[in-house]
């Protein structure tokens, strides 16, 4: 997916099972974030900058969901672990980070494997891509701002 793309309607499931669609937010700015695994270090701090801040995201206008290959369970227990007040999505099937182009080859201490490329796209309220924070950009700890700043 690149900028000027139209992402999909249908987003996955929830933590919960339930579907997560962009056409259930009319009117919001989508924040779509994709993260490699839950409860671990980068991605508990970027998901607790997105709750810390999510007043001053929703006053602006956006909706933030988060996405990951996790299962639903694991989702749940991060979600209650870190008091996060947005959905995530349980890409158990890859078929959203493969869309999105999120999903490939990472390496660490040597080791190659496959894993998820921590992305965000940001999704105009007609459903277009407008602008995406890639890997190298994202910083975990600060965000929210990086959304906010457009």
């Amino acid at each position: 997916m690149n900028v000027g793309d139209k992402a999909p309607d249908l987003l996955g499931l929830d933590q919960n099972g339930k579907e997560v669609r962009r056409s259930d937010y009319p009117g919001k700015t989508i924040a779509l974030y994709f993260y490699p695994k839950d409860s671990t270090s980068g991605c508990t701090a970027q998901a607790c900058n997105l709750r810390d801040n999510y007043h001053a995201l929703i006053e602006a206008g956006y909706q933030v969901i988060g996405v990951s290959v996790d299962s639903e369970k694991s989702h749940q227990k991060f979600i209650e672990k870190n008091s996060l007040p947005f959905p995530l999505v349980a890409d158990t099937d890859h078929k959203l980070v493969e869309e999105f182009g999120v999903w490939g080859e990472k390496s660490m201490y040597g080791r190659k494997y496959m894993g998820t490329f921590r992305t965000t796209f940001i999704i105009s309220p007609e459903g277009t891509i407008e602008r995406i924070i890639t890997p190298k950009e994202v910083k975990t700890k600060d965000h929210a701002s990086q959304i906010l700043a457009e």
